[in-house]
């Protein structure tokens, strides 16, 4: 099938086998429908491109799915289909997951073969999976792990046994239960994009702690989203030489490098991308900065573990996303912690855990998820801490619409593209989106 990454330019891109979590579904039985929209080349989580327009939220009509895999998200929520897949790089399963009502895992980095992704980033990339209850996310899961390539990085890790993730999510929760509470990644605003997150996990905190678990507060300074991904994002530098070897070996007419990408115009920027994509298109491992973050990513992955010690915790818990998720139309998804999951490559899970106030417009609220975070090849505690959740505070509902299959929207989206200059210009572009009943 067309792998495009929502890219006009790579339309026609059709590899020539399938990636290895791919042969690993059908082999075990999945029947794969097809695929779905997400932020162009995976570089934000708007969830627009340029090749499938803006996706909805079916939760609420005016908002973002999530991203950058929203469009499974969206799919997956308005039950499309059973389960479904995405990478992430930094938010990009679990973005969509909390804000569609749903479950996802970005586990360990290297445990689940990343061959035949469209690349952002070989520190940060991960593959996994999206599905509506923790049992079909342990399902699927224990099929991804087995999938087998030459580009799998840990794979001496493994288990070479069957990985039963199913069997793990029925064993009883672990006796006292420890779950440490990020602070830094809580906001303090009373405003009313923020303040339903923190209703929500005040909620959940009080039932775990109902149920005979610990939640302790962690403070520290180092766990700050902003402050881990001005640190240690290592994208810009990655970026073009790993889409340079990707496209180096693309069939057919489509672009071979990440410069005749962008020349070609058959591309979407959204105003807060262009930094990065003129900084990418420059930018490199040689560089010295580039070097400095790999020792801040290090230094990240000793204070997380230093917490987990200290504290004798099971997972860190924190919203996936500190307010809501935002309304298309915004320059972008702000307020997404998944940053250190993202830089240290430790495993971690999300779940929904509650929405925001219904009202006529929104007749369920809007969907907030929790992550929970464990130490590297922790997987299956972190489904069964997950699991846990789900029994103590069931909260996925599925999507109330009323409106026809394939209603047709429009909607105002400020976009850029380059001048003649190569400077941006910004203007508004209309772009058509639907949704079902």
């Amino acid at each position: 099938m067309p792998t495009t990454g929502g890219c006009l330019a790579l339309k026609d891109h059709l590899p020539t086998e399938d990636a290895a979590v791919v042969s690993a579904l059908k082999e075990a039985g999945a029947v794969i429908l097809g695929k779905t929209n997400m932020h162009e080349m995976a570089l934000e989580g708007l969830s627009v491109s340029s090749l499938g327009g803006q996706t909805l939220n079916p939760y609420d009509l005016t908002r973002t799915p999530g991203g950058s895999s929203g469009g499974t998200g969206a799919a997956i929520a308005a039950s499309f289909a059973v389960v479904g897949t995405g990478t992430d790089t930094m938010n990009s399963l679990r973005s969509p997951a909390s804000a569609n009502g749903l479950y996802s895992i970005r586990p360990t980095k290297g445990f689940i073969s990343r061959a035949g992704i469209i690349p952002v980033s070989s520190t940060q990339d991960a593959v996994g999976p999206i599905a509506r209850t923790i049992e079909d996310l342990a399902i699927v899961l224990s099929v991804m792990a087995n999938a087998s390539s030459e580009e799998n990085e840990h794979v001496a890790h493994k288990d070479p046994t069957h990985h039963d993730y199913l069997a793990a999510i029925k064993k009883p929760i672990l006796k006292n239960l420890r779950l440490g509470l990020v602070q830094g990644f809580m906001n303090a605003s009373t405003s009313s994009e923020v303040s339903p997150v923190i209703n929500v996990m005040n909620k959940i905190i009080s039932a775990i702690r109902a149920h005979n678990g610990y939640v302790v507060p962690i403070e520290s300074p180092k766990l700050n989203s902003s402050t881990i991904l001005e640190s240690c994002d290592t994208q810009r530098f990655e970026y073009r030489e790993q889409v340079n070897n990707y496209l180096s070996t693309a069939t057919g007419t489509v672009p071979k490098s990440l410069t005749e990408l962008y020349a070609s115009q058959d591309f979407l920027v959204i105003p807060r991308q262009y930094p990065f994509i003129e900084s990418a298109l420059i930018s490199s491992t040689r560089n010295a900065s580039y070097a400095s973050k790999l020792r801040y990513i290090e230094h990240c992955k000793r204070t997380v573990e230093a917490i987990f010690k200290e504290h004798d915790l099971d997972a860190l818990i924190y919203p996936e996303q500190s307010n809501l998720v935002v309304k298309f139309g915004s320059p972008s998804q702000a307020g997404r912690n998944g940053i250190l999951a993202a830089v240290t490559g430790f495993p971690v899970v999300t779940v929904p855990v509650g929405f925001s106030s219904p009202n006529q417009d929104i007749p369920l609220g809007i969907p907030i998820g929790m992550e929970i975070l464990g130490p590297r090849w922790s997987e299956a505690k972190l489904m069964q801490i997950a699991a846990f959740v789900e029994k103590i505070l069931p909260s996925r509902k599925p999507p109330q619409l009323d409106v026809p299959l394939f209603q047709t929207y429009s909607c105002d989206v400020p976009f850029i593209t380059p001048n003649a200059q190569n400077i941006p210009e910004a203007y508004p572009i209309g772009f058509l989106g639907h949704t079902h009943d």
